[in-house]
Order: structure tokens, then sequence, then C-alpha cells
């Protein structure tokens, strides 16, 4: 049980066990000499559905380990409110994922530091990078071998995802082994972060090595109301475990890795924000800095669905036999899928630069609003996002309550120009002509969604409007840069106050082009340094 005497000092305290609190916080306790306390909302992560790859279609529905937001309805998808899940429990984001392994590509990060993060280009975060990784392939001038982050090609793949990689080269992408190699661009089979089998979280990869020293104290089930400060300095957290009320003290810093979601609400609640909204909930104004909650940014995704005619799928795999098979057999079988096992990147006519703009996951199974509406029989999906959307949206408070979720208003399709819609109609254009190629003619059975194969680009936006999610990359919302709308400077410290910072993805400037568990990953590497004056 943690000591949560009034005695008690930390240095550090870390607000999130995400992917990001949980590198920090066993870069930081590395340090025998500093005290790092840990705080995660959520519990332990403890289900074997966390741990088992193949579990994660069932974390859909497994209330106590997901935040089970939903945004605000959306204007230009048919006033539909979309679901965000988000990590709550040890690892976060990173125990609930499809485990795909992506960082993006170097001008992503050389974007960075021209948008006025200094210090983010690609040369100076690829050995964060590669100190995180411990890929399966061994390490080279792009990959590290030993980091705590194990990252492996998969053990079981269904011959439909080897359709897929088929079909998408024969209609015109070139094959990729590794999407984080020299060039992002081609289909292929995912690398994915687990390790022997199992799933490699942030918390199995950083956090259960470090549990032991005396040094660092974890307390899950313990939500962080609001940051407290002393002459212009953070000092320390205010939060609630068991039944109990705590506000300890930081000596040093105050880490905040709550997520794009979490990290916004909690700074407004503690009276770092826009000062209209701050007033409009009666909370005292710490300081005005209107970016915080803005520049919010997410990969809209649009799933095709086909019927499968034989029962080649996952559709009809009982959970059970499934679990059984893996757990008896040494990990092996489908139980190690991370479903969305094949993928990849391309680049459409309407991309302003030679990065690829559209991202695929492909998945043998019918997923239909995220896999919560199940469909009958066998089938297959693909799934396609563009990457760089130029609409912007805003994290709002609900109340100055905690315990109240925030108001999400990703405004999807919202761009002035119209420019993200006519790229979703590319996704959906792209992934039909895919599906629609001689390697799935051995399984293909109708269409499902959209059901007719004959719509026109009026058509594709409609479905668009009608089926659009989130694929789970929500970023920005507590931006990086030099100027007066940023929240944080380039080395994440809030602007405005001492001992304070952000680590996570609501500060990146725009969204890396793919999944972004691996850049957060990064992003906490870079912090540590950081805060330890290694950079």
């Amino acid at each position: 049980m943690p000591d949560r005497s009034a005695a008690t000092a930390y240095d550090y305290i870390i607000i999130g066990a995400g992917s990001a609190g949980c590198v920090l916080a066993n870069r930081l306790s590395e340090d025998p000499d500093v005290r790092v306390l840990l705080l995660e909302a959520g519990p332990r992560d403890w289900h074997p559905f966390i741990h088992m790859p193949a579990g994660l279609a069932k974390l859909v529905n497994q209330k106590g380990v997901n935040w089970d937001y939903d945004t605000e309805p959306q204007q230009q998808l048919g006033n539909r409110r979309l679901w965000w899940p988000r990590g709550r429990v040890l690892g976060g984001s990173s125990s609930i994922n499809a485990m795909c392994y992506i960082r993006g590509v170097p001008a992503d990060y050389d974007g960075w530091a021209a948008q006025g993060a200094p210090g983010w280009d690609w040369e100076t975060v690829l050995p964060c990078f590669r100190r995180s990784e411990g890929n399966g392939r061994g390490a080279d001038a792009l990959h590290g071998g030993d980091g705590p982050l194990a990252v492996s090609d998969l053990r079981y793949v269904n011959p439909l995802s080897h359709a897929f990689v088929e079909a998408a080269q024969q209609a015109g992408l070139p094959h990729n082994a590794d999407f984080n190699g020299p060039r992002q661009e081609g289909v292929g089979l995912y690398q994915v972060t687990q390790k022997d089998g199992a799933r490699c979280s942030a918390a199995v990869a950083y956090l259960r090595p470090a549990r032991e020293r005396p040094n660092l104290v974890v307390e899950t089930g313990a939500m962080a109301s609001r940051i407290t400060f002393e002459r212009g300095r953070a000092s320390g957290v205010v939060y609630a475990a068991r039944g109990r009320a705590f506000h300890q003290q930081a000596t040093r810093e105050v880490l905040l890795c709550g997520g794009a979601v979490n990290s916004p609400q909690l700074l407004m609640l503690s009276g770092i924000g826009p000062e209209r909204e701050l007033r409009a909930h009666g909370i005292g104004v710490q300081l005005h800095l209107p970016g915080v909650g803005g520049n919010l940014q997410d990969h809209l995704d649009i799933c095709t669905l086909y019927h499968a005619s034989s029962r080649i799928s996952y559709d009809r795999l009982s959970d059970a036999r499934i679990a059984w098979s893996y757990y008896l057999r040494g990990r092996t079988g489908p139980g190690t899928s991370n479903i969305a096992e094949a993928g990849g990147f391309a680049r459409s006519a309407l991309a302003p630069d030679e990065r690829a703009d559209i991202q695929f996951h492909f998945v043998p199974a019918m997923l239909d609003d995220h896999g919560r509406k199940r469909l009958a029989g066998d089938g297959y999906t693909v799934h396609a996002c563009f990457l760089r959307p130029r609409s912007r949206g805003r994290i709002r408070l609900a109340s100055a309550r905690a315990s109240d979720k925030p108001r999400i208003e990703p405004n999807y399709l919202g761009d002035a120009e119209g420019f993200d819609l006519k790229m979703m109609v590319e996704c959906a254009r792209l992934s039909r002509e895919i599906m629609r190629q001689p390697a799935f003619a051995p399984y293909r059975g109708a269409p499902i969604h959209p059901a007719r194969e004959d719509l026109d680009d009026a058509g594709l936006a409609a479905f668009v409007r009608a089926k659009a999610e989130s694929v789970y990359h929500p970023a920005g919302s507590c931006r990086m840069g030099v100027d007066e709308d940023a929240v944080v400077d380039p080395e994440l410290r809030v602007r405005g106050v001492d001992g304070l910072r952000v680590v996570d993805a609501s500060v990146m400037p725009t969204l890396p082009g793919g999944n972004t568990n691996a850049p957060v990953i990064m992003i906490a590497e870079r912090a540590a340094d950081l805060i330890r004056s290694r950079a």
C-alpha cells in the first residue's frame, strides 16, 4: 500500500499511467535518489483479455478498462455521436489497442520542428524510437533491438489477410515488409507490440520492470481532480482514491500524461485554459492559456465490409475456443492475432507532397460500429483513414467536476475547403478497388457496407457521412510550440507556470502519418531526457 502520510514527499508526480506515464515512471525512477508517484484512475491490468492479443475484440465491451467517451453530435456526419474508447487501466490505450507498431515518416517530425518545435526533428527523435524498441528482427540504423518495447512479427495470420496483401498489389500498391523502414508506402503485414505471443503494453514493457523499485509508488483507482500551485509553480495534485481525498505535494515537477482528452480537461479544472471557458464553469483562473483544448485532431476512418463465401474469418470463432487454444498451446494460433493483421499506406492523387496520405487496416472479420454490432455469418473489413486531416476541433468542459466527462468536439470534415471529405471519398474508393481484385475471388461474398458497388462520388460521400468512425488517434489538444496559442514549449513545459509539463499525444502539433502509440512512447522517452537535462 502506498505511503500517503503528510510527511511523504515525492520529487515527481505523474498523472496517468498510460503509454507516456509508464515510460516516465520507469526512466525517472532509474535514479534512486528521486521519489516518483504514478497515479492512474483505472485498475491494474489484470484482465486476461488485455494480455491475449485477440482479446482486444472483447475489450470493446469491457467497461472497467475504458473511459468510454462519446463525441458531441458531428454536423458533417449526420449529427452522429462517435465513440472514442480510451484506455483507463495501467498501460492506458496501449493495453486495449490493436498493437500496430507504426512511427510515421521523417517529414512528419521535421514538420513539427518547422512549426515551432525545435528539437523534435527526425534526426533528434530517431534515437528515442530506437532506445524504446526491442525489435525481434534485430537492430539496424532505423531500429532498436534491445529496448523495453517488444516489437514482433505476427505468430498467426489468417488467409484473408494474405489475400488482402495480394489484392492491394494487384491494385498497384508495392509490397512493403517494414512500414518503419526506408519507405512507408506499400502493403504488408503489421509488426506488433507483442512479446512471445502476448501483448507488450507500456505497462508490461516499462512499468513491470520498475515496480519493485522502492522509490516508485504506483496508485491505481486514483482520480486526479486538479493540480495545485504555489507562487506560480505547480506544487501538487489533489486526487481521490478508495473513498478518500488526498493532496500530495511534488517538490520538482508534476507531469501530466492524461492523453488528448484528459490532459486539457485537467488543466482547465486546475484553472489553466481559455479564461472565458473557465469562468463559465466557476473555475478560478490560474493562467489564461487560450490554446488549451484546441487544435484537436483525429484520424477519421471508413470501413468497407464484404461477406465471405466460406467460414474462414474470425467471426464465428468462439472466445472460449480461442482462449483455451492460446493458453494451452503456448501462446499460438488465432489468440495471438492482433485482428488488424495486414494493412499499409498509399499516396493518393490528391497528396500535396511525397508522403502517403491513406492508411489501411485489414480485419479478417466483419467490424461494424467498432465491433459492437454483431453481423451474421462470416466476412472481412478494410479500414481506410486519411492521415493528415485539415479539420480541427476542441476539448471543452462539461462542468467543474472531474467526474463529468468533457465535451469532445472533433469537428470532423469541418475544414472550409472540404478537402477532408474528398480524401475520405478517396479512401472509400480505393478500399473498394482493392476488395474487387482477383485475390479475393475465392472468398468474396455480397457487399455489406456499402451495400452497392456502383456508388459514384456523391454516393461514397453519403456513405462516409453515415458510417465513418474514429480510428482512435486523438492528438494535438495541448500543442507544443513557441507562439501565443501553444500550450507547452518545445521542452513540454506548460507556458506561464513552472514545474508542470504535459507528456502525451496532446502535445503533437500535427498527427504523424500512422498509429500514435509508438510516437507517444518516443515523446515520453525524449521528455525523460529533457527532465533529466540529458537532451
